[in-house]
């Protein structure tokens, strides 16, 4: 009991400012209920039909109903909200007889009733308790996306990482058991591929590391005045070395400063997007191609822009590539390399920071991903 008692002086806080629609054909039931609620911006409707209209054009966290009214009654009402956003609180106005009523709207979904005549101290505790209810049910459902989440990666991780553990214990195993001799020209190749897989196997815990440490931290962006040119130069310098090893040539044309005045962006949230559009822009730009990094600014947005002459994406896959774990395979071979994690985390990162991310591609000119982020 003590524990309920220390959460919901903050929970009541949360609740400050919240938007509350009052729909009753009686004017003194509207404003007595409007006096009784203080901490909430209040609208008001006169039937149900006018609080459709209302909802339509206004954000509204809390609806508080009477029953009867001409149009559209409150037993409608509640459905019509319902159906068409079961997770706004409804609380319906009833009275003591109205038993059949009450079943109805049960199964409408009403998240609560207050019985008439209205006791006005009970009214705000109905209606912070459902409320508080909403709270608690939307951190159980984080909880159990988060939970989701967390298996569908390590069941990922579990396929990705046995392709190249399978192979590399394989081969080792046949150099135990003398089935394979140095000496055979085969050997030289085998050993080639389980070097790649290795490299690759090397890469995938990498990954995982980097991607595990976002995944687990939902923290808000921290934001500072950064300077952008600076990291992205530096960005390049440490990518560069995996372009060589492609014959790719990487051109980076973004200014140190890039702005004249610094923006405001998380260090680390802006290089993890901008590493992960250059790594993808490596990976899928095949040898002796060519990737761009420039820099654009204006008034009013500094915009970070990485072009590349790889296979492009095809038009019905642009939308998905943003989706967890999802990968583009342009050469139809199954079997992407990484997580599809990248793009996913890039665009979230980059919209906590106030700006947006979009993909350009064609299959025959390759991809263009713009970073835009606001200057003020």
């Amino acid at each position: 009991m003590e524990l309920a008692q220390r959460n919901r002086p903050e929970m009541v806080l949360e609740q400050e400012g919240k938007n509350l629609l009052i729909v009753d054909d009686e004017p003194i039931i509207r404003d007595l209920c409007a006096r009784a609620l203080k901490g909430f911006k209040i609208f008001q409707a006169n039937d149900g039909q006018e609080a459709a209209d209302l909802l339509k054009q206004q954000e509204i966290d809390v609806v508080l109903t009477d029953v009867m009214m001409p149009r559209l009654n409150g037993l409608d009402l509640l459905r019509k909200i319902k159906a068409e956003n079961p997770d706004k609180i409804v609380i319906l106005m009833t009275g003591y007889s109205e038993k059949e009523v009450i079943l109805q709207a049960l199964k409408a979904g009403a998240d609560d009733f207050i019985s008439k005549p209205l006791n006005l101290l009970q009214l705000r505790t109905t209606i912070d308790k459902t409320l508080e209810k909403q709270i608690l049910r939307q951190q159980l459902s984080r909880l159990q996306q988060a939970d989701k989440l967390k298996s569908e990666f390590l069941g990922l991780i579990s396929h990705k990482l046995k392709t190249p553990a399978t192979a590399i214990s394989l081969f080792i195993q046949n150099i135990a058991d003398g089935i394979m001799d140095p000496e055979d020209e085969n050997f030289r190749a085998v050993l080639g591929m389980v070097r790649a897989e290795t490299l690759h196997l090397e890469h995938l815990i990498q990954d995982l590391l980097y991607f595990s440490q976002f995944i687990l931290d939902e923290q808000p962006a921290k934001l500072q005045p950064i300077e952008l040119g600076k990291i992205a130069r530096q960005l390049c310098n440490d990518i560069a070395p995996l372009a060589a090893t492609k014959k790719q040539k990487f051109d980076v044309k973004v200014a140190v400063p890039f702005t004249p005045v610094p923006l405001n962006l998380d260090r680390e949230r802006i290089a993890f997007a901008l590493r992960a559009l250059l790594d993808n822009a490596i990976k899928f730009t095949p040898q002796e191609g060519s990737i761009l990094l420039e820099g654009q600014v204006t008034t009013d947005s500094a915009t970070l822009c990485i072009r590349d002459t790889g296979p492009g994406i095809p038009r019905q896959e642009l939308n998905k590539v943003f989706s967890k774990f999802y990968q583009v395979d342009p050469a139809n071979t199954g079997q992407v390399r990484g997580f599809g994690l990248g793009l996913f985390y890039a665009r979230e990162f980059v919209r906590s920071m106030g700006g947006e991310l979009s993909l350009e591609s064609s299959q025959t000119l390759g991809t263009v991903a713009n970073i835009k982020l606001p200057r003020s």
